[in-house]
């Protein structure tokens, strides 16, 4: 194995990622398999887990991947998804917390239950899916190798901007935080917690301004950089962070965004 493979494997690691049917959960699930790792894609439609999981070991890849339904909706719906992971494994060395729900309406309309819906997805199940997973995150832990918790955190939350997703916005702020008290709460356990905060990405909850090719085009203007992401931008982000290369990085809130977290529309003294 050469020293960028080395560097940057994942090979015999173990992960779930949440939310891995679309978007950013499947590029980042398909970046492990590439890798090596085993995943275990859960989403609340197990189906497209399951077909998911099988079109990823199509790929021909050195790891694998297996895919079953898991709801972080409710405590419930997590306790259900725990006892599934540890009916599979005895150690989880990835724990990728990508599910996540979004809302939009306007200022005047926007109704009370969207808050409680979307923190409950994006924040709650973020801190008591970790939590109840901690005793194999603790299995997989050593000091030259850390166990790796990503959440999904978003340029949202790092700028002040809501565009009608109030909740969102404030949840993934939320998220970010998080990330850093439970960094510097378990660095001592040997787990590294970070967060991606990617820009606009192609998955099923942009799909209403990036679906077509002219969208995408269209949105990507907005970005300085001038595109929008890809699979390959979230699967470098991935592997570096999971593999020996990221073993030392933890409460990072690492923006995949195309250089939109430092966009602003300032001028001092120029015109």
């Amino acid at each position: 194995m050469s020293y960028l493979d080395e560097l940057f494997s994942v090979a015999g690691k173990t992960a779930l990622v949440t939310g891995a049917a679309t978007g950013i959960g499947r590029m980042a699930a398909t970046a492990l398999v590439h890798g090596g790792a085993s995943v275990m894609i859960a989403s609340r439609k197990g189906e497209d887990c399951v077909r998911v999981a099988g079109e990823l070991n199509g790929l021909g890849a050195s790891g694998r991947a297996e895919g079953f339904a898991g709801d972080v909706s409710s405590e419930a719906g997590i306790a259900s998804l725990v006892a599934e992971v540890r009916s599979r494994t005895e150690r989880l060395h990835i724990l990728v917390n990508n599910a996540g729900v979004s809302w939009g309406a306007p200022l005047e309309d926007f109704p009370y239950h969207a808050w409680a819906k979307v923190f409950g997805v994006n924040v709650t199940a973020v801190f008591h899916l970790t939590r109840e997973l901690l005793p194999l995150l603790d299995a997989a832990a050593s000091d030259e190798d850390p166990a790796r918790v990503i959440n999904l955190g978003s340029v949202m939350g790092t700028q002040p901007l809501a565009d009608d997703a109030y909740s969102y916005t404030a949840s993934k702020a939320a998220v970010h935080h998080l990330t850093r008290t439970l960094a510097i709460e378990f660095a001592a356990r040997r787990i590294t917690v970070n967060a991606f905060a990617p820009g606009p990405f192609q998955s099923r909850m942009t799909a209403f301004a990036t679906a077509t090719e002219e969208q995408a085009k269209h949105v990507g203007g907005h970005v300085p950089i001038g595109r929008i992401g890809t699979p390959d931008d979230i699967a470098g982000a991935t592997l570096y962070l999971c593999s020996r290369a990221g073993s030392y990085v933890t409460g990072a809130i690492l923006p995949i965004d195309g250089g939109q977290s430092v966009q602003h529309g300032l001028t001092l003294f120029k015109e």
